[in-house]
């Protein structure tokens, strides 16, 4: 199950899917590109995680929280190593490949300017969770 990450810098909304784990009111996730370019500008983010059995939905939740980026090594290799073993993959950089480029796809802002952020690394995001609705069906 993945969560919708949603990310907004000079009022241009961005939605897209991450990894993620859970602990302790705070959401974690590895991630790099426009993701993780517009949390470093604007921390405010929504994510919106579902659960689904045979394409109806059990139940939905949206979250609305701050998040922190961290560049400490031994602190992505902590949420790392506990996050993509619940998803059962040992290699995160092939999992995230399609994501991350998806993510750096250059979009024109009508000027013809490039608006991607590949310098921005890869890092772990930590959303400290403000508020929380749910729904169950």
């Amino acid at each position: 199950m993945s969560a919708h990450l949603a990310t907004s810098v000079d009022d241009r909304p961005h939605v897209a899917p991450v990894w993620y784990g859970y602990r302790d009111g705070v959401i974690y996730f590895m991630t790099g590109g426009r993701k993780l370019a517009n949390v470093r500008r604007n921390p405010r983010v929504g994510l919106s995680i579902e659960d689904t059995t045979g394409g109806s939905v059990n139940w939905n939740v949206s979250l609305l929280g701050t998040a922190t980026v961290s560049d400490d090594p031994d602190r992505m290799d902590w949420a790392r190593g506990w996050i993509f073993d619940a998803y059962g993959d040992d290699d995160e950089t092939e999992t995230q490949t399609e994501t991350e480029r998806t993510d750096e796809q250059v979009q024109s802002d009508g000027s013809g300017a490039a608006d991607t952020e590949s310098e921005s690394g890869y890092a772990l995001v930590e959303v400290t969770v403000g508020s929380v609705s749910w729904n169950v069906y």
